[in-house]
């Protein structure tokens, strides 16, 4: 996508930067009035995507052997040999491996094509100057060939190394990759006051700092309480505010029972918000780059559906409309006129 004068997006976006970004959100919270200003909150946590494939280590090796060509290419290198005949054989053997029959073959196929990967990665050290400029690339395959299945850290893309392996406990989709995001919206209204990327896989409680520090910073006001689930425990009072957390309590009332059920059923419409971010403002999937695509594609997404739902006020109640109905009702209060005046006059 062109902008105007020959500016591409993604270098708008940079010139915007991060502060620019939170600016923004920043705004649409303030339009919302006195939404964004409750003294209650809830907090949860999701998984934005990134724009990978479904990570394997036969795919990587094979990214791996490509990008090698690529480069030799571009340096004019001499490879000894580039395996394209082999490489080609070696992926249909790794078809259908589910079949009983395939299993060895499958798997003899993923091996070849590792070593062949680590060949072209030796190679390309050995012929390629000592000062150049694929260091960190020939260092990101060195690590992505080293690793082992259960390692810690592991690198699941080469053109997004920072991607996250999270499990979230869902039935239907077991990992996700990607980054984690933390949503702080009003309890009663639904306003999201805080939308922060945590770029690592931390426990859900040990987000709650940056998350209600960003909060506190844009909003201006300290939380009274904030409403989680059993996924923060560990975890009762961050940045002055309670962190309230469903738990079988003793020795209260039960007025306060009550108010806290009530809360608990409020801290359920999170659920649904974050669903709308998802499949109506691009939070679904990332197609930005890098750390600063994760950081800014949240807070446009948390902004973008402040905005629609203050457009959607707008809708029912035009700004316009109200400002002739508080007119007219100054005027029929200046000459006097009765609640059933105003009926008959209106009919």
């Amino acid at each position: 996508m062109i902008l105007y004068y020959g500016v591409r997006s993604s270098e708008f976006r940079k010139r915007i930067s991060e502060e620019g970004m939170e600016l923004i959100f920043q705004e649409s919270i303030r339009i919302n009035g006195k939404d964004g200003k409750e003294e209650d909150a809830t907090t949860d946590t999701t998984v934005q995507e990134k724009n990978i494939t479904f990570p394997t280590d036969s795919k990587l090796h094979k990214k791996i052997i490509d990008t090698c060509k690529d480069i030799a290419g571009k340096e004019n290198i001499e490879m000894r040999q580039t395996y394209t005949r082999t490489i080609k054989k070696l992926i249909l053997d790794q078809r259908f491996r589910n079949h009983p029959k395939n299993h060895g073959k499958a798997r003899r196929a993923d091996k070849k094509i590792k070593t062949i990967a680590g060949r072209l990665v030796r190679e390309l050290e050995r012929k390629l100057p000592a000062e150049n400029n694929y260091i960190p690339s020939l260092t990101l395959f060195q690590k992505v060939l080293s690793q082992k299945r259960n390692d810690t850290q592991k690198i699941y893309s080469l053109h997004e190394p920072h991607t996250q392996c999270i499990s979230k406990g869902k039935e239907h989709k077991k990992y996700e990759f990607g980054s984690k995001v933390s949503i702080i919206t009003t309890k009663n209204s639904g306003v999201i006051i805080g939308a922060l990327n945590i770029p690592k896989n931390d426990y859900d409680a040990h987000t709650l700092e940056p998350a209600l520090a960003q909060q506190q910073r844009l909003t201006g006001h300290i939380l009274k309480n904030n409403f989680v689930d059993r996924g923060y425990r560990g975890i009762k009072n961050v940045l002055g505010t309670n962190i309230v957390i469903p738990e079988n309590k003793k020795n209260i009332n039960n007025y306060q029972k009550q108010k806290l059920r009530n809360g608990f059923r409020r801290r359920a419409a999170i659920e649904p918000k974050i669903g709308h971010l998802k499949s109506d403002h691009r939070l679904s999937r990332n197609f930005y780059k890098g750390i600063f695509g994760d950081n800014i594609n949240v807070m446009l997404a948390a902004a973008a559906m402040n905005f629609k739902r203050m457009m959607n006020k707008w809708k029912k109640n035009p700004p316009l409309f109200i400002f002739v109905r508080w007119i007219q009702q100054l005027f029929y209060n200046w000459i006097g006129l009765t609640p059933n005046v105003r009926l008959k006059m209106a009919f």
